[in-house]
Order: structure tokens, then C-alpha cells, then sequence
């Protein structure tokens, strides 16, 4: 069974604002002649890694809600200032899940596939992602 992660996305104010974020991150990796992979350094590197790479994802919470998912396909230490970190290196769509709020906290988190919010598709509701946040929040999703 895979095992998650979980972390708030600051500065973003929708799926919108990460997809523009790493589309322009990536195409300056590319003009830099860096390998073109999407990555989020952190500075803890996560125990459970091969729970993790068995089909794990990364889980964003933007404004208050897991609103969001990629795919993890890789953690890699680096070493940034003399000070270990990790780079978790993730697949580039951006998976919409079913809005679930979320407090504030920092760093990332472990998320159970139990936990996990599932994927929106039509079959869950196919309700719009605004009054799906407006129901989650009254506690009607």
C-alpha cells in the first residue's frame, strides 16, 4: 500500500497558480540546460521512502484545502549550503482530488491512502471545484 505526502503550497491561490508556477519553472530549468524535472526541496527526507516511491503522491493544500496531487517518482539527498536536504522529484500533471480542508502546519506530513482524497472525476460528483470547497467547509462533502 503506498504511502503519501502531504504539504501546504504557499503563494499559490489555486491549481492554476502551481501549474503556471512549475510550467515557468520548468521552461527555466530547460533554458539553463538543467535537467528538466519537477522538484520540491524540503529539508527532512522522508523514513517510510520506499512506501513512498510505491505509488505515493505528493498532496497540496492550497487555501485550506488538499486541492491537488502529483506523483512522486523519486527522492534524491542533496546538499544545499553544507546543510543535507531532499529533492522529491514529481510527475508533471497536476491530479484535481475531492476539496478536504486542511489547518496549517509546517513542513510535510505522511498521508494513509485511507485519508487520501479521492481523484474528482464524474463519477464522484462532478461538482465545480468553488462550491465543492463551499460544501466541504459547511461539512455537506
Amino acid at each position: 500500500m503506498a504511502l503519501h505526502l502531504i504539504k501546504l503550497c504557499v503563494g499559490a491561490d489555486s491549481i492554476e497558480d502551481l501549474a503556471d508556477w512549475q510550467i515557468k519553472h520548468l521552461a527555466t530549468l530547460q533554458r539553463q540546460k538543467a535537467e528538466a524535472v519537477l522538484a520540491h526541496v524540503t529539508r527532512q527526507t522522508p523514513k517510510r521512502s520506499a512506501e513512498i516511491l510505491a505509488g505515493g503522491s505528493l498532496y497540496w493544500v492550497i487555501k485550506g484545502f488538499i486541492a491537488v496531487r502529483q506523483r512522486i517518482i523519486g527522492l534524491t539527498p542533496r546538499v544545499i549550503e553544507g546543510v543535507p536536504h531532499c529533492a522529491i522529484a514529481l510527475a508533471p500533471p497536476l491530479i484535481p482530488v475531492a476539496r478536504k480542508p486542511m489547518r496549517p502546519f509546517q513542513g510535510w506530513r505522511y498521508l494513509s491512502e485511507e485519508a487520501a482524497p479521492e481523484d474528482l472525476s464524474l463519477k464522484n460528483n462532478g461538482l465545480p471545484p468553488e462550491l465543492q470547497e463551499k460544501l466541504a467547509v459547511l461539512g455537506l462533502l
